[in-house]
Formats: structure tokens, sequence, C-alpha cells
């Protein structure tokens, strides 16, 4: 176990720094820490952030990154430039002790070098690691189903799909025809109805410049446990939702579940059968495995429990918002209701939590969290979408300009904004791109080939031999 570095008592006569941990460099890591850095004053803490990733993903966005929409470095903020005044450790949180004040974090470097996980000790611990993907026992989900989570996803799953088409268009088997040009997403919310609606906008544009590929050749189904989809627009949206997806020619199945994807076929609860090559899973969420390796107080469903005040309950110096926290929503008419984990709260959460550590330094009074829905947005490809603002809904185009104002104005860095815009700006006046860009995941297979001798497709027949003349 190695110990990490800090500054306590480094100057002579000088009071220990307190030392803060943000673990999580997602919405609530990044803002809570970036607000940290602006109003802490000189020497009065030291913030270590601690994040998987070296960069926060800005999630809303992921669809049109998936779509092409928007460049896949422009839908992400990198940590090291925007807290340039914090300490920023790329790594996993394993454990935390907190009666020991320690977190044991596996870096890049730990396997390297053999001396085990770094432990990184704090006075204040804000805990944000975020979600997971929850999955269930489905047979073949682990070995054929993709997540749409993380950026590294959104473009695989964009090349995933550009690739099933050039297979659909160069095979001579019908049914790898067939499987490659069937595409199920299983998950009725945000993340699958956003990323459906994208990509199938997407493909059914690129099918144009395919000889023998029309958009009616593609089957995209869409499946839903429950009785709707896009709870949070509310039902008349939802079933707006439901209307223009199928309109679309998409299948969309309600109180269905994968039942199996083994073999490359999606078994359906209805007793439908779909073989396909494509299987996108986003149902739901699960608290970050880091939360069971804690000695801190969670809820049933494994999140962190929590006071209004973003607080961990019963616990000192220790904090928590976003995905990972059971907020209670005190704005709320039904007692014990918890706030949604969802980007709108973390962003404002990271402002009170960030508020309220400062004021607990400086013993002032605690501010409790309380925010009003303001609403809903999701798109549907381009020119589509719904939304549900302050109680007024929007349809179709209106619903789409909304949803790019809306999450234009909250992509964190005036750069991410412009960049972001200058994107929405050219793909306005020129035609999208439809680049399967699959080999950019396997780096080095040209040159292992080329090392090793190899050959990417078979060699030739040799030439017949000329024959002999009658003189031998």
């Amino acid at each position: 176990m190695v110990k990490a570095a800090n500054s306590r008592g480094t100057a002579p006569g000088t009071p220990p720094r307190t030392r803060i941990l943000v673990v999580g460099g997602g919405y609530v890591g990044m803002y809570t820490a970036l607000r940290l850095q602006r109003k802490l004053r000189a020497g009065e803490a030291e913030v270590t952030v601690v994040s998987a990733e070296p960069y926060m993903t800005y999630q809303p966005f992921l669809p049109e990154a998936a779509a092409g929409s928007i460049s896949p470095r422009h839908v992400v903020v990198p940590l090291r430039r925007i807290l340039d005044k914090c300490r920023v450790v790329v790594g996993e949180a394993q454990r935390i002790d907190h009666a020991k004040r320690t977190a044991t974090v596996a870096t890049l470097a730990t396997e390297d070098e053999g001396t085990g996980p770094l432990e990184i000790e704090y006075d204040e611990l804000v805990l944000a690691p975020g979600s997971v993907s929850r999955t269930l026992p489905v047979p073949g989900l682990a070995d054929y189903a993709i997540g749409f989570k993380t950026v590294e996803e959104a473009i695989g799953l964009r090349n995933h799909v550009i690739e099933q088409m050039d297979i659909a268009s160069s095979t001579r088997d019908p049914a790898l025809r067939d499987a490659a040009l069937t595409f199920v997403f299983v998950g009725g919310g945000y993340a699958g109805v956003e990323a459906l609606g994208e990509l199938e906008d997407m493909a059914r544009y690129a099918a144009r410049y395919y000889h023998n590929i029309k958009p009616e050749d593609m089957k995209w189904v869409l499946v839903e446990a429950s009785d709707h989809i896009l709870p949070e627009v509310g039902p008349e949206l939802g079933v707006y939702t439901i209307r223009e997806l199928r309109r679309r020619g998409i299948d969309v199945r309600l109180e269905t579940r994968l039942e199996s994807c083994e073999n490359r076929v999606a078994v359906l609860s209805d007793g439908a059968r779909f073989p396909t090559r494509t299987v996108v899973w986003t149902a739901g969420v699960k608290p970050h495995p880091v939360l069971a390796a804690s000695d801190l107080p969670r809820t049933e469903r494994g999140r962190l429990r929590c006071t209004s005040f973003l607080t961990v309950e019963g616990t000192e110096h220790a904090w928590a918002a976003g995905d990972a926290a059971a907020v209670p929503d005190i704005t709320a008419q039904e007692k014990g209701r918890e706030c949604a984990p969802n980007a709108q709260h973390a962003v404002r959460q990271a402002k009170v939590l960030a508020d309220n550590l400062l004021a607990s330094l400086r013993g002032e009074l605690l501010t409790e969290y309380a925010h009003k829905y303001a609403g809903s947005v999701a798109s549907l490809g381009l020119h589509k979408g719904v939304a549900h603002i302050y109680g007024r809904k929007l349809k179709a185009y209106p619903a789409w300009l909304m949803h790019r104002t809306y999450h234009l104005s909250r992509i964190p860095t005036f750069n991410r904004k412009m960049r972001v815009l200058a994107e929405w700006t050219l793909s306005g006046l020129f035609k999208r791109e439809i680049v399967s860009l699959g080999s950019l995941e396997h780096p080095r297979a040209e040159f292992e080939l080329a090392a090793g001798h190899g050959h990417k497709f078979p060699p030739p027949p040799p030439a017949p031999k000329p024959p002999k003349d009658s003189q031998g």
C-alpha cells in the first residue's frame, strides 16, 4: 500500500490545510470541485479529485455524438484543464474507510508499480462516484450486448451500426443480412429512446449511399418492461413519442422483457424472436460498487443515506449527491420522496454541497437542498423531439430546438459551448458524416498483422503454368 503525499504542515508556523477528497469526476464531482477552487481562500484547503477517467462526460449529448452530429471529444470536459487548482488522480476508488479517513485507489500505474493501490488520506469526503449500468441475468447479455453510458460506448455503437450496414450490403447470405439490419434496444428511458431515435435517423440517412439497402430493410425494435416510455416527460408526450416512433417504422413493444440474446437471437417475453447482431442495453443504472465497499450508511437500493443538507446521515465530514445519494426531496408533497438521480438535480446539488462544505469549514449555517423540477427534454433524431418545460408541452421541431438550446446552456465551459455550436452550424450546411472508424478500437491490429507476416485476405491462387512446348 502506498500513501499519497500531502501538504499538511509543510510551512512552519501555519495550520495544516483541510484535505478535501472528491471521489468521482462526473457532474457532482466536477462541479463541486470547480466551485470549491473558486471560493476557497488561499491556504484554506486542498482539493483532490479521484476519477476513473480524466474527463467529465456530458451524457445528454451522447446520442448526438453517436449520430455524428457532435464530435466525441466535444462532449467531454478535461478535468485537468478546468480544475487547474485541484489535484486530479486518474484511478478507480476501490474502498472507503471513513472511520480512518482513507480511500484506497487503483491508478493506471498500480499494476506496473507492483506495490499495491494508493491510499489517500482526507479530512472531508465528497462521495460522488455516479452509477454503473444495471444488468440482469439474461443469457447472452454479457457476450453480445453493448451499453450506452460512456462516450466510448456511444462511438463504438455508431461504428457498429454502420459496420452492420456494410456487412448487409456485401453478404450473399439473406439470414446474415437480416440479422445485420436488425437493431434491438432494451429500455424505454432517456438513454434508450434518444439513442434509438438518433441512430435510426442516422442509419436512414446513410442508407441512401448503399445501392442495395433501403430504410425499410432495417428493423428497429424498442423493448420496455413497463406500459410506457419516457416517464419524465409525462404520459401524454410518452404516448406521442410511441406514435412518432411507430410512424417511422420502429417496433415499440411495451410490457415486454428481453429473455435471452444467446447465439445472436433476441428472444422476448411475448414470444418474438429476432436474429440480430445488435442488442443495446439501457435498462437502468445502479449505484457504483465503491459504495458497498465503504463503511457509510446505505438505503435498501444501495445508495448513500443522505440528509437534505447533502451530508451522509449520521456521519460527520462526509458529503454526497447525485446518482450515489438518496437525497430527500423537501419540495415534494409526498413524505419520504427522494430526488431523482438525474443530471438536473446533480448539477444543482453540487452547488449546494460545495457551499455547505465551505460553511462547515467556516462554522457557518448550512442550507437545505430544495429544487422544484423544471421539466424534461428529449431528442428523437434530427428536428424531432419532445419537451415538458415549466408545464408547457412541446413536440417535433420546437421541442428539438428546446433540447439543443437547454443542453448547450448547460454543458460546462465556454470553449465546449462554442465548439458544439460550431459543429451544429456546420452540420446544417454540409452533409452528415457516415464513416465507420471501428478500427480505432483496435489500433495495433494492422501493425500486429504486418509484424506477424499475416494477410488480410487469402492469397490469390497461383497462376497456371504455361504449357511446355514440344521440345520440353
